[in-house]
């Protein structure tokens, strides 16, 4: 099974969920579903910041794994994690292989390799 994340909820959900149980069953080979992809919302974005052990982590195995990161435009332009306007940005500051969009471009960029659930946290 095939499964992407949207990471919607503030507070703990990107460092306990992910940082806790999500990630390192990723990094183990043991998460049991197949991630296409994760979705960052709000403060959830924070996570993804170059230099943030957990984001590290995240990047290396999103790459290993050929997992798409992605942060909501106007979530990272307001937090610095972006630059340009909502719908024409790009990230700054950030790990490895994030990307920023809205959700028409969630769309498109997991159109090639779409999840069979969408789970939000």
């Amino acid at each position: 099974m095939k499964v992407a994340y949207i990471f919607a909820t503030s507070g703990h959900t990107a460092s306990y969920k992910l940082g806790k149980m999500i990630l390192p069953q990723l990094e183990a080979g043991n998460h049991g579903a197949q991630v296409v992809g994760m979705f960052f919302f709000d403060d959830n974005t924070y996570l993804l910041r170059a230099g943030d052990p957990m984001g590290e982590r995240l990047a290396k195995v999103a790459a290993e794994q050929g997992i798409l990161l992605m942060m909501c435009d106007q979530c990272a332009l307001e937090r610095g994690l972006a630059v340009g306007e909502p719908g024409n940005c790009r990230t700054t500051g950030t790990v490895a292989g994030v990307q920023v969009g809205c959700f028409p471009d969630l769309y498109a960029a997991l159109a090639g390799n779409p999840p069979d659930q969408v789970i939000t946290l």
